[in-house]
């Protein structure tokens, strides 16, 4: 049994507090047909919401499963602790005024550890929370209107939002709705702990998470475990883009990854589809629950307007979605039903030939759904209800249930505007095992979004968490950073360091000709005009060496026979762990912007994958006849690195340029942020 059963799936109801709020969720219960007990706590009053109330907890019948308390922090505590004592099952708590007020009201932080004491083992969700609505049992713990109804099965939703929570079930998309549950402060338990209890219910097919962070890393990789377990995915939508990613402003790494990478980085190691909207939020949610995951992102596309597939063929671009090419067998069958006057090619336009006849319609839809299509889309805007006649759209929805009857594949209806899939159609198409969706580029991208959920990398290897936060951080120069690397099998061009114009020469005749000079205890040394390269005699070295603004520098061996340059780093980030970021680099890195974010510890596939995604992979496999980079080193050359972040956890590693050579590849430059316990 679940320790969440109890209070997210009660059988008895109590609510403490007979203001507006507390009679509201007592109005709610009644509302939707809560069939349970259902009882209020209330010294004085004779009647609330037509209840009669208890004077006190002692007076109840028994221990409640779940318990809404609206009344004000300090009493919260008092009741909390009694309920806990008479073993409750559970409790929302409402009230504000705990830890999320501590810059107006320093008892906050107090009053909570307070809260958390008197609850011991009892599970609260909370403070500072409106609780959560369960449509499949018609318990609603919630203190204000909200638009769901009851459902047999659905997705569950978790805010942080109590506002968006109410907005969320105000949808009129077809999508049902089993829970809705916002978690306030987070104070003992967290949304992957109320997740993992709503995952363990069989009705629930899939999680939707609005989130600001986080939080606990070890709780959300459980939560992702147990979900791909179940085979239930989860979608996310992370709000809060801080700038928790950005320890340094000293090196490009720390840019390049910015705010939001390690999120991305770990839901896509987690199998968690990650949404940039509230409207491909419920999209996505939505074919989840109708179909599932998808094992790709091959569509095929059908309309009877030109226009329509203009709009579905540039809505692709940008997005995970692809058209797979019409195969002769496919061109074949459609020759056969549309005639000689269609264009075929996919996206479709059957014009209107067909219009009306379900069989033609069915065999049209038939023929497009080859074993490489993992969903078909039919665009259909319906007309107003209340100025026009749909009947003539029916139709269209029969060809549609045939076609997956008979392909045996999905077949969607999408409305290219969000009003023109009414409410009432798109519940009848759920009801059949259809998909409705609502919207062209919010579909594209739930259809992306759901060919990658459930097929993250998750390994029993857990991520690499930072220790606690350094306080005082420490930069290695270029030399130390490349020597501390080279230890951990890290290539590095020979080089010395010189201290005085006058070393400068012994140091050249050692490294050998040509040459390249840098300044030493600067960052950014291209911006600062402090690096020299192709230097080919003493007097050019000199010369170049005078024009810097340093007295120490380093004289280090020319590389040539570049194919590439790749920038590889990693930034501490406290909220998601270690983010590994591989780009293209050299000093155009950030104006490229062309990069991959991975979480540490990363594997050899995960790397060769990740070099695969950039722009510049084409380089290094020998672009227009141009010598191939050896990959196999550069992906050595990444687990090197690695290796010295799981050694010692820094705040910040960067190599750039890393040269990708024929044969080798090599660190040119090198910076590390250490923190105090590196």
């Amino acid at each position: 049994m679940n320790r969440f059963d109890r209070l997210l799936r009660p059988r008895s109801i109590l609510v403490v507090g007979g203001g507006a709020w507390g009679a509201e969720v007592l109005h709610q219960c009644q509302k939707i047909g809560f069939q349970g007990d259902l009882w209020v706590v209330h010294p004085t009053k004779d009647s609330i919401a037509g209840l009669t109330p208890f004077r006190s907890l002692d007076d109840l019948p028994h221990a409640p499963d779940a318990t809404y308390i609206g009344v004000n922090r300090h009493a919260t505590i008092k009741i909390v602790r009694d309920l806990a004592a008479m073993g409750a099952g559970g409790a929302i708590c409402f009230a504000s005024g705990f830890r999320e007020a501590v810059q107006e009201d320093a008892a906050g932080a107090d009053l909570q550890d307070a809260l958390l004491d008197a609850a011991g083992d009892m599970p609260i969700i909370g403070p500072n929370c409106y609780g959560l609505l369960n449509y499949l049992d018609g318990a609603t713990l919630w203190p204000d209107q909200h638009g769901g109804v009851p459902v047999d099965t659905g997705v569950a939703l978790i805010t942080q939002s109590s506002n968006i929570a109410i907005n969320l079930t105000m949808q009129a998309r077809g999508l049902p709705i089993a829970y809705v549950v916002t978690v306030g402060n987070q104070a003992q338990t967290s949304f992957a702990d109320i997740g993992r209890g709503l995952l363990d219910d069989p009705r629930v097919t899939a999680l939707g998470l609005h989130i600001e962070g986080v939080g606990d890393l070890r709780a959300f990789e459980a939560l992702a475990k147990a979900a791909r377990q179940k085979g239930k995915p989860i979608v996310a939508l992370k709000m809060g883009k801080s700038d928790q990613a950005r320890a340094s402003t000293v090196s490009h790494t720390a840019a390049l990854a910015g705010s939001d990478a390690g999120a991305r980085a770990l839901f896509q190691r987690l199998g968690v589809g990650q949404v940039q909207s509230l409207s491909a939020f419920l999209e996505t949610l939505k074919l989840l629950h109708v179909i599932g995951p998808l094992p790709s992102a091959n569509v095929a596309s059908m309309s009877c307007s030109g226009g329509e597939v203009s709009l579905m063929a540039d809505a692709a671009h940008g997005s995970d979605v692809t058209y797979p090419t019409l195969s002769d067998p496919q061109r074949t069958a459609l020759r056969a039903v549309l005639g000689p006057m269609v264009a075929l090619a996919n996206p479709l336009d059957y014009h209107t030939y067909i219009w009306g006849n379900v069989d033609a319609m069915a065999a049209t839809f038939t023929a497009m759904m080859d074993a490489r299509m993992s969903l078909g889309v039919v665009v259909l805007d319906f007309p107003r209800s209340d100025r026009c006649n749909a009947a003539a759209w029916e139709p269209v929805i029969e060809a549609v249930a045939k076609a997956q009857d008979a392909s045996g594949k999905p077949v969607a209806l999408l409305s290219s505007l969000v009003e023109n899939m009414p409410e009432d159609i798109a519940k009848h198409l759920v009801d059949r095992g259809i998909l409705p969706l609502c919207g062209i580029p919010e579909a594209m991208e739930a259809i992306g979004v759901a060919s990658t959920v459930l097929n993250g990398t998750m390994d029993p290897t857990d991520l690499l968490l930072p220790d606690e936060d350094a306080s005082q951080p420490a930069v290695l120069g270029e030399a130390a950073a490349k020597q501390a690397l080279r230890e951990f099998g890290v290539h590095v061009p020979l080089s010395q360091s010189v201290h005085t114009i006058d070393g400068l020469a012994d140091a050249g005749q050692a490294i050998g000709f040509p040459i390249a000079l840098k300044g030493e205890g600067i960052a950014h040394k291209t911006e600062a005009a402090a690096v020299a390269v192709d230097l080919l005699t003493i007097d050019q070295v000199v010369a170049a060496a005078k024009r810097m603004r340093c007295s120490s520098f380093l004289v280090e061996q020319m590389v040539t026979d570049v194919v590439a340059e790749l920038l590889v780093g990693v930034v501490r980030d406290p909220a998601h762990g270690f983010v590994l970021t591989i780009a293209a680099g050299g000093v155009l890195t950030e104006i490229l912007a062309d990069r991959v974010h991975l979480l540490v510890p990363a594997t050899r596939a995960d790397i060769a994958a990740a070099l695969g995604q950039l722009k510049a992979f084409p380089l290094l496999t020998g672009y227009r006849g141009r010598p191939a980079a050896d990959v196999q080193a550069i992906i050595d050359a990444v687990l090197a690195i690695q290796s010295y972040v799981i050694a010692h956890r820094p705040q910040e590693v960067e190599v750039n340029p890393l040269l990708c050579l024929p044969h080798g590849a090599i660190a040119a430059d090198a910076l590390i942020i250490k923190g105090c316990t590196s």
